[in-house]
């Protein structure tokens, strides 16, 4: 399946919440406007996006004399696609790169950290594993796995070690071994816990201090928990300066207003989506075709 196909795919339950509006007839009038709105906001891309999305189109479509709804999905998916903070830098094709995963548990850092590293050591890319989840076994377990299906060289320290400690042997490793990826997972965090969070904060400075590479510290999360996804995505963004955000499960119950909202709202790129559980589902960002899949617009039709 091609890559906009497996995205399509895994967004077509987003989609369903905008796309009857598209098919019950009718005029672009006040009722359209409401109803657009409020699947906006369904859609988990929060009250402030949706008026701006709406007022914008209400304007584009007076200015153009868009007067029935199918005119208007283009222009919406266009819309939403602007939304989007653009990626500057991507730490997973510009390297060297020492990159930090950090988020809540469950929301899919570990495997997200394992099918990366498949993915750049298939590409002759000289990869390393940070493991610095060491309060949780089961999280070094995985990421062994997916260490040696790919051959790969993971570096991590006895359970209950001191994470930011792991980090700065990961960095030391990845020094004499010349590795062009370093990835690392960290333990997830509660966003609300303090304490947590200023550990973190430990671990990402003492990456940031020793590494001779720039640090990437990337937010992954899970779309399914929606609006709250913007609460930790801000709370994340103050304790620790993010670079980017990496959001997943977007092929389940979740709504993918949610990145709308989390790109917009901290001015962070999206770097990868994750639309399904193979390897090939982790995909790259592209605003344009994220915007036309979760709309449903197919350009030229």
């Amino acid at each position: 399946m091609a890559l906009i196909d497996r995205l399509k795919s895994g967004l077509s339950r987003s989609r369903e919440t905008m796309n009857e509006i598209f098919y019950l007839g009718g005029q672009v009038d006040d009722q359209f406007w409401e109803d657009l709105e409020d699947r906006l906001v369904m859609g988990d891309m929060g009250a402030e996006v949706a008026f701006s999305i709406t007022d914008d189109l209400r304007e584009q479509a007076a200015r153009e004399h868009l007067t029935r709804p199918e005119q208007i999905k283009g222009a919406l998916a266009a819309r939403i696609a602007a939304e989007f903070t653009p990626k500057k830098w991507d730490p997973f094709i510009y390297l060297p790169s020492v990159v930090l995963f950090v988020g809540i548990n469950g929301a899919g850092k570990t495997t997200t950290v394992g099918k990366l590293a498949k993915v750049a050591n298939d590409q002759g890319v000289k990869c390393l594993i940070g493991g610095a989840d060491t309060f949780r076994a089961a999280a070094i377990e995985q990421l062994d796995i997916w260490a040696e299906r790919s051959g790969i060289e993971m570096i991590t320290k006895e359970r209950g070690a001191d994470p930011a400690s792991v980090c700065f042997e990961v960095i030391e490793r990845a020094e004499e071994t010349s590795a062009q990826l370093v990835l690392i997972d960290t333990a997830g965090r509660l966003h609300t816990s303090a304490d947590l969070m200023s550990e973190l904060g430990k671990v990402c400075r003492v990456t940031r201090k020793r590494s001779k590479t720039r640090v990437f510290v990337i937010l992954v999360i899970d779309a399914t928990t929606g609006q709250n996804g913007l609460n930790q995505a801000k709370e994340f963004n103050e304790a620790l300066d993010l670079d980017g955000v990496i959001v997943t499960k977007l092929d389940g119950t979740a709504k993918g207003g949610i990145a709308v909202a989390i790109s917009h709202e901290l001015k962070l790129p999206i770097l990868r989506i994750g639309v399904g559980e193979q390897i090939e589902d982790l995909q790259m960002f592209n605003a344009k075709d994220f915007a036309n899949a979760l709309v449903g617009y197919e350009e030229g039709k």
